[in-house]
């Protein structure tokens, strides 16, 4: 419902009726209609266990489709909720989805250094930033395909599949090189 409609627009004894419960359960297990929203919203947001994903060995080309594949996947699971959530379209600046999302962001980040074979780069901020950057583009991808039909489910995943392959290829290694090698600090003065 939180998918259908803006949130102030869902009421708790309509969710309860939905579900086919009381609404004195839904209170009992989440206290609140808001406190139900962040479940909700936290449940959008977290990735299937990595054992659910699977990421082939050959070339950095069929990884990427592989990876995309995944990621399209999750995102049609969920659908106009997955959008709404992601865009803050729920409850709009609060700090708490707000903090939910980050740390989403930053999970999906380390997922996503994993997935492409660079789990090492996870500590490079610049490296993070571009990760994020690209989690920014799924997020308006999925938002144009699923709730505006404005692309297709392949146009995104060509969209999805050029730009990741091009940070792997391209972006990545130039960062490397341009980026300062890290400090190491002794406590010694």
């Amino acid at each position: 419902m939180f998918g259908e409609r803006p949130y102030a627009a869902v009421s708790t004894a309509e969710l309860a009726q939905r579900a086919g419960v009381a609404r004195g359960l839904i209170n009992h297990y989440f206290g609140n209609k808001r406190d139900l929203y962040l479940a909700v919203v936290r449940r959008m947001v977290t990735l299937p266990r990595q054992d659910k994903v699977s990421i082939p060995d050959g070339t950095p080309g069929e990884r990427v489709d592989a990876i995309v594949g995944w990621l399209l996947d999750t995102i049609v699971e969920h659908g106009t909720t997955w959008v709404k959530v992601t865009s803050h379209e729920g409850v709009g600046d609060d700090p708490e989805v707000q903090q939910i999302l980050d740390q989403a962001d930053d999970a999906a980040a380390e997922r996503m250094l994993m997935m492409i074979g660079r789990a090492d780069l996870a500590d490079s901020a610049p490296l993070r930033a571009l990760v994020l950057a690209y989690a920014g583009l799924v997020k308006v991808a999925g938002r144009e395909w699923i709730t505006r039909a404005t692309l297709t489910r392949a146009q995104v995943h060509q969209l999805l599949a050029d730009t990741l392959l091009t940070m792997i290829t391209v972006t990545i290694p130039s960062v490397l090189i341009t980026e300062p090698a890290p400090t190491v600090e002794t406590g010694e003065r």
